[in-house]
Formats: structure tokens, sequence, C-alpha cells
């Protein structure tokens, strides 16, 4: 009897772990000890920082706040990088980033037709957080970009791509090449091309696992206005894929969309429960993360509209609703847009050990020049 009972019970843990392994899916979620801040330093022409946290409300900068790579090495195309978002790779060997390739102060010497113009997005990988080798997608050489040129074409003519925005990435398992393997990497972003559409719209395109080769963009979702900065996650709550999206126009704030699969269809922005708390201020750049062993969320955004900007923390239910207790982000300098990554112990000492040498080298370095 006792030998058919614990059968019966491994039988039964092993069921729940191979559901449980099944029903995973996003991105791969490992580290319980803290919290990495991946984002855009508001100074200048920006660049990519980072800041660590035992939980996930306190951080403080890594290299004094300064970039965590060379962004001219990195962003091919404006020696810029915005709006990071960083994840794991979906086995757990290594790293993946995003970032919006983006220099706004060089739109004169660019001969942008507007300021706020971009043109591509840079797609990196890491084996340690530290060191990065990147690819940048020029979308204005339009077709050479991607590994299905043969496939049908969002525009007629890429050369007048004037937006490519905010990327993100989600791990697709479900997804299948020509070629029959299963499993890519979600990539979503605003794009707008002046010439051919009225607003940016959410678009999406498929990396594979070398994260070197990208699908032709295809439309995520029209609402008929402009959208920008999506933040996607799965909710083991409700089943269901989560979006929180910046609407332009309407009314300000953070809204919440839903979707059984990655690619939609994806319903209308709920507007009874939304980020509201900076009243007619502006916000943007969502990012989302879930607190390790809580059912709560913690939703990053920015508030644009105050001098100095406002880097806002609020919470979240396990549904990702009620918002509530909306608080300022404490002891990053000027952050901005970014994402957030859960960290092991190890990983945890070896950024801080990488900041402390890198601080002690400036130290050393700006008492050489006095003397």
């Amino acid at each position: 009897m006792k030998r058919l009972f614990y059968c019966l019970t491994l039988a039964g843990l092993m069921y729940s772990v191979v559901v449980t392994a099944q029903s995973a899916r996003g991105n791969f979620q490992k580290g319980d000890y803290g919290y990495l801040y991946c984002h855009m330093n508001d100074r200048g022409r920006a660049w990519t920082a980072y800041a660590l946290s035992r939980d996930g409300f306190h951080y403080h900068d890594l290299l004094n706040g300064d970039s965590i790579f060379s962004d001219y090495e990195v962003a091919k195309i404006e020696g810029a990088t915005r709006d990071a978002y960083l994840c794991r790779k979906h086995d757990g060997s290594g790293y993946l980033m995003v970032c919006t390739d983006m220099n706004v102060g060089r739109f004169k010497d660019l001969k942008k037709q507007a300021e706020w113009d971009n043109y591509g997005i840079d797609l990196l990988v890491s084996d340690d957080l530290i060191h990065w080798q990147s690819k940048t997608f020029d979308y204005r050489k339009g077709l050479e970009n991607f590994c299905d040129p043969e496939s049908p074409s969002v525009y007629k003519d890429w050369s007048t791509v004037n937006r490519v925005w905010a990327p993100q990435i989600m791990w697709d398992a479900d997804y299948q090449w020509p070629d029959g393997r299963k499993g890519g990497y979600f990539i979503y972003y605003s794009m707008w091309n002046r010439a051919e559409e009225a607003y940016d719209r959410m678009y999406y395109s498929y990396a594979d696992e070398s994260f070197t080769q990208l699908t032709q963009p295809r439309l995520l979702f029209d609402w008929g206005y402009a959208t920008i900065d999506a933040d996607i996650n799965w909710l083991d709550s409700d089943q269901q894929w989560h979006m929180m999206i910046k609407k332009e126009g309407g009314k300000p704030g953070l809204f919440t969309a839903t979707a059984k699969e990655l690619t939609g269809p994806w319903g209308e922005p709920i507007e009874d429960d939304y980020v509201n708390f900076e009243g007619n201020k502006k916000c943007e750049g969502v990012s989302a993360f879930q607190l390790a062993g809580h059912d709560d969320w913690v939703i990053g955004y920015i508030e644009y509209s105050s001098r100095p900007r406002n880097y806002r923390l609020c919470l979240a239910d396990k549904y990702m609703r009620n918002f509530r207790e909306p608080r300022n982000i404490e002891g990053v300098s000027r952050p901005q847009h970014g994402s957030f990554l859960r960290i092991t112990k190890e990983e945890y000492d070896r950024l801080q050990s990488w900041s402390d040498g890198y601080e002690l080298a400036t130290k050393w370095l700006r008492k050489k020049h006095e003397e």
C-alpha cells in the first residue's frame, strides 16, 4: 500500500512538472536575489545604463550611470541607443537586448526630416551581461535586412521609413520556421512610414536563435490611431497575453489590451482600469515585471511632462489590474525608458564587481589628469 501511494505521488509530481513545463509561456525567468534595471540614461544624447536593486524599488547606478558599451560600435546608424529591453535567452544560456538606434541630438547633421525620426534597431547578445555583440538593422535598406525577402512586404518603398521605435522581445515556442525549426523570438515595435501610412502602428518580426536573422515586419494591430511603447507579458492568472501601451491622443495614461495568441487578435484597450495617476501629464515607456515570490506586478513608466521627469513604479495585482501605490524609482540618476530583469546572487555580484572596478579606474584616471 505504501509503495502504491509512493508511486501515485511520484506520478502526480512528474505530471505536475510536465504540465508546468508545457504551460510555461513567455520569456525565461530566473533569480530571486535582485533586479537589474537596464535603461536609457536621460542625459544629453542618451545611452544605455544599468542599475541594481535587491527589492525592485530601491536601486543604485552601476558604472556611475555611464554607458555599459560603446554606442558607436553597437548602434551603427546613429551612434546612440534608446529604449533598451533586456531578457534571458529562452534556454537560459545567455542574454538578449534590443534597442532603438537613435541619436536625437544629431537630427541636423543626419539630415532628418524631423527631430524624432530614426531608421532602425539593434539586436544584441551576451554571455555575461557585460560583453555584448550587436547587429544593426537599417530599415531604409528594405528587403536586404530580412531573411524572407520573398514574402509580401508591408511597404512599397522602404527608403521612406522614418520611425522604428522601442523594440521588445518575447520568446514564442510555437513559432515554426519554413524549414521546420520550432521557436523564435517575437520582436515587436512601433513603425511609421509617413509616405505610406498616417501614424505609428505596432508591427512584429521574428528573430532566430542566433539573434542575427529577422523576418519581414507584419502588422500586429491597427486601432485607428497612433500607438507606441508596447510591453507584452504572459499572465498565468488568466492564461492570456497582456499588453500595456501608450495611445497617442485621447485620454492620457497607459492602457491594457489582451490576446490569446501573441500575434492576436488584440482586443481594444480596457478603459475602466488603467494607469491614470498622472492626470493630464504625459507618460510612456511602460515596462512590467513580477516580483520574485509574489503574484503582484510592478509597472514602470516615465512621466515626461514634468521637469525633471519622473520615472514611476506602481503595483498591479496578479491579473495586471487594480493599479495602485505609485512612487518614484529611487537611487537612479536620470532614469528613462528601459526594462527589468530578475537576477541571481552570482549575477548581482558579478555586475557589482564590474562596476566597482570601473569606478576605481575612473577615479584613478581623474586623479592622474588633475596631477
